[in-house]
């Protein structure tokens, strides 16, 4: 059986343990965002409540616990890694442009402005919660800290970690002590309205009620904005410290970084995800970071220390080499599949248990795969990613 480390070649000027976990986290955030489109009323059903995963105690079912042990891998610790992941990408750029002896930022001002048109045209076409938006804002303040000393960059990014943990536990705290009005009890009315714009509506409907909801539907990258800053300057801090070069010292950093991560995040995050919707942003927004920390470990132990197939590694790298084109065609094949204007299977499907959500899951992963993987074969990146670099005319762009 053929066979991955991480000491074989990669396409010039890539690390080869970058690209499968950009593919892993992006496969793991539709772990997430599959439900979203597969719960009546959809995006709107998030800040309804709407979008709790069961109770595994008091419904110990294979299918309760099928759906408890899928969302709570994935929820919030893919998205973690993704956001780390954009500050590594961030510093090799920056250390690109060190090189060539160029101004920093520069024109990465450019390439940031033009992810928030590409976040902005995916918000209001297909997705509301679309995480590009978030990252290109928080990419500006992180790019302009990297030309500052290293003391500066640690008092802010142990800064935005207070303020986000501060914040966290205020709204957890309100949230304990707010009366139970059993709205965050899921089920079709929490969408209100909006279950029949996604069921029925037409693309100009769910267009129409993004833009008339974006201040709430875009309220994500806001509460989130600390925690976004703080895991883009670590992402560039383990970079800088070797976290995901091929060498003995980088294996020792990934070790730790499973053991500690898995050791005490998973732990906490069960915690969070049996405690209730009241300890959901606690969960989502503290502990599983914790745990993408320990996924970032695990994935490169694994990859340093076992027979993983060499067919698994190059899917994953594929897809991590067109993360963006990735992300954005897995939303819409979503969107065509869950929504009345396409198959509609959320209305069709309702009360078929997690099952057929798991499966639609795995579908659109394979389709990520086969695509990323034949559109390699013939062109150097993904087909958005292409776009971006000719309407940036970065032909020395590097490759992140």
């Amino acid at each position: 059986m053929a066979t991955h480390t991480l000491t074989r070649p990669a396409p010039a000027g890539r690390l080869p343990l970058l690209d499968v976990l950009r593919g892993a986290a992006i496969l793991g955030t539709l772990m997430t965002n599959v439900w979203i489109f597969a719960t009546p009323g959809s995006e709107w059903s998030v800040l309804k409540g709407g979008l709790g995963a069961p109770d595994p105690l008091s419904d110990p079912s294979a299918a309760t616990l099928a759906e408890f042990l899928f969302r709570f891998l994935a929820d919030g610790k893919f998205l973690a890694l993704l956001t780390v992941l954009f500050g590594v990408g961030l510093a090799i750029q920056y250390d690109s442009a060190t090189r060539r002896g160029t101004p920093w930022p520069g024109r990465y001002r450019g390439r940031a402005a033009f992810l928030f048109l590409e976040g902005t045209v995916h918000f209001v076409c297909v997705f509301a919660w679309d995480v590009l938006m978030g990252y290109a804002v928080t990419a500006l303040l992180a790019a302009s800290l990297l030309a500052r000393s290293a003391r500066v960059r640690r008092i802010v990014t142990g800064t935005a970690a207070g303020v986000h943990l501060a914040l966290m536990g205020l709204l957890t705290l309100g949230s304990l002590a707010s009366p139970d009005d059993g709205s965050g009890s899921g089920g079709t009315s929490a969408g209100g309205p909006a279950v029949e714009i996604y069921a029925h509506g037409s693309w100009a409907d769910q267009i129409a009620f993004r833009l008339q909801n974006a201040l709430a539907l875009r309220i994500e990258p806001v509460l989130s904005f600390g925690l976004l800053l703080f895991l883009f300057l670590l992402g560039v801090r383990l970079y800088r410290a070797g976290a995901f070069a091929p060498t003995e010292s980088g294996r020792r950093i990934r070790t730790r970084l499973a053991v500690g991560g898995l050791g005490l995040g998973l732990p906490l995050n069960l915690a969070c995800a049996l405690g209730g919707q009241d300890f959901f942003l606690l969960g989502r927004y503290v502990a599983a970071p914790v745990v993408a920390l320990g996924y970032i470990g695990l994935i490169g132990w694994a990859l340093d220390r076992l027979p993983v197939p060499a067919a698994a590694t190059a899917s994953l790298a594929s897809v991590g080499r067109t993360a963006l084109s990735c992300y954005v065609l897995q939303n819409l094949l979503c969107m065509l599949a869950c929504y009345g204007i396409g198959l509609g299977l959320t209305e069709r499907l309702a009360g078929h248990g997690p099952w057929w959500v798991m499966a639609l899951w795995a579908a659109v992963g394979v389709v990520l795969v086969a695509a990323s993987r034949l559109w390699l074969r013939r062109f150097e990146r993904g087909p958005l990613e292409s776009v971006q670099q000719w309407a940036l005319k970065d032909r020395r762009a590097v490759r992140v």
